[in-house]
């Protein structure tokens, strides 16, 4: 086997890896990265954007579909091509992984291709297709990303029962579709497969839909999707699938305790992710807990020289705070390697904006009112509905809210809830804000321009203080 000698190896080549690689390379650092599939990871390939792409078509297929209401006429029934749909996301994935491919080169970025296992907290045994390479550094990042977690009663066979990857390229539409696990995922996909013209069924455990956000969001989103035809179980589980050849029955118990059977032609399961940390030759090198290597919020492990970040590590697992602890990573690195102008900051989970890109959107950043009021906050709240602005109205998009939340105290901004139109774009206004410490006073005396979805952020904040102007 052959040494070969890099400062820093990155192993996983995901959100969080390349972009940890390109740091370290733009810091001066001779870097490789070893990735055992595609360039781009999950994320690129199989996750965040070739879902967006799906996401993108029903949209589309949404607006044809209500043409009348923006005055236009559309000429016989809109159908859904679903293998030309699939076909267009593959191909923006494809684009991006070339993307990717190009800024390894651009960044002068060894790629090692293969299988690769730690052999000590430096050096990473690489088996692929020209044999087995030895590769040493003196730091190594682990981002070795995660997979979907399966339920042991529900396992995917890629026809009846699917994962999210089955579900980007599916072999046939389903008419009657089941959805366990309302996350964003689930969400996702229900609302991609409800606007294509299946029957959604979605079934959660907890008490309310995308139990993460804002407890107003949750309630306004189930309203939503009810209302465009979906059918939401909350405070249900499934007890067990029996998959036959012409679908799947699913025994569902429900509020009442009582189950129930139903079938379904397809069902996909959404219900978490299980961490890539098996058979990398992680246990001894770093404490994991359930899986997920354990850090501190620069991305050291209990290892010399050994980092970890991503989706392997602690949550929230979201593709830009893989990136920004890739690039926290890297930065720390230089600074133990002598870097004088290389100035880490620590992960602040509290800034990670969250988002879904179902329909409506959801996007959220900080402490839910309820959050805020268990961490002992007195808080003053804002909200400012979609139909009080006017960019909302004339884009046909009056669906939604904005809600901040503020301490009573200091002014300080401690979260911002949304639902509706492009909300996952918005989002980052009060990310930024946050990040800035803003408080209110600053928000208040921003210009915001007109006529545009942002100015309800605007108004939220004006409300929290009961100044609003257009409600």
């Amino acid at each position: 086997m052959a040494d070969t000698q890099y400062d820093v190896i990155v192993l996983g080549s995901g959100p969080g890896g390349y972009v940890a690689a390109i740091r370290c390379a733009q810091l001066g650092f001779k870097t490789a990265i070893v990735e055992r599939e595609l360039l781009g990871g999950i994320c690129l390939n199989w996750g965040c954007i070739p879902t967006k792409a799906l996401l993108r078509s029903a949209e589309i297929k949404h607006y044809m579909d209500h043409a009348a209401d923006y005055g236009l006429k559309v000429a016989g029934a809109i159908e859904a091509d679903l293998a030309a749909v699939v076909k267009r996301s593959r191909g923006v994935a494809k684009q991006l992984n070339q993307g990717v491919t190009h800024l390894m080169k651009k960044n002068k970025i060894a790629v090692h291709m293969g299988e690769g296992t730690l052999t000590g907290p430096t050096s990473i045994t690489v088996k692929g297709e020209k044999g087995e390479e030895k590769l040493t550094a003196r730091h190594v990042i682990v981002a070795t990303g995660a997979r979907a977690r399966e339920l042991p009663f529900a396992k995917s066979d890629g026809k009846r029962v699917w994962t999210y990857r089955h579900a980007m390229t599916p072999a046939e539409m389903p008419s009657k579709l089941l959805v366990i696990g309302s996350g964003a995922i689930g969400i996702e996909f229900a609302s991609f497969y409800n606007d294509m013209g299946a029957e959604v069924t979605i079934v959660e455990m907890l008490d309310r839909i995308v139990p993460v956000e804002d407890a107003d969001v949750s309630a306004f989103l189930e309203k939503s999707l009810k209302k465009q035809g979906m059918t939401i179980l909350t405070g249900a589980g499934v007890e067990a699938l029996d998959v036959t050849g012409a679908g799947v029955k699913a025994k569902i118990k429900g509020k009442d305790g009582k189950v129930a059977e139903s079938e379904f032609s397809h069902v996909i399961v959404a219900v978490g992710i299980v961490p890539n940390t098996e058979n990398i030759g992680i246990e001894k090198l770093a404490d994991l807990d359930r899986g997920f290597i354990q850090i501190d919020p620069y991305g050291r492990t209990k290892s010399k020289g050994l980092w970890a970040i991503g989706d392997c590590t602690p949550g929230p697992w979201l593709a830009h705070k893989a990136s920004h602890e890739g690039v926290t990573a890297a930065e720390a690195i230089a600074q133990e390697l002598g870097n004088k102008d290389a100035h880490p900051h620590p992960l602040d989970r509290n800034n990670i904006p969250g988002c879904t890109y179902c329909h409506p959107q959801v996007a959220s950043v900080g402490l839910t009112e309820a959050t805020a009021k268990e961490a002992g906050h007195e808080v003053r709240v804002g909200t400012f509905p979609f139909i009080g602005n006017g960019k909302a109205i004339a884009l046909g998009e009056a669906e939604g809210f904005v809600k901040t939340v503020f301490d009573a105290k200091t002014g300080e901004l401690l979260g911002a809830h949304m639902i509706g139109a492009e909300v996952t774009e918005l989002i980052q206004g009060y990310v930024v804000g946050k990040t800035l410490e803003t408080t209110e006073v600053e928000l208040m005396n921003s210009i915001f321009p007109h006529p545009t979805l942002s100015e309800m952020m605007h108004e939220s904040v004006l409300a929290a203080y009961g100044r609003a102007l257009h409600i």
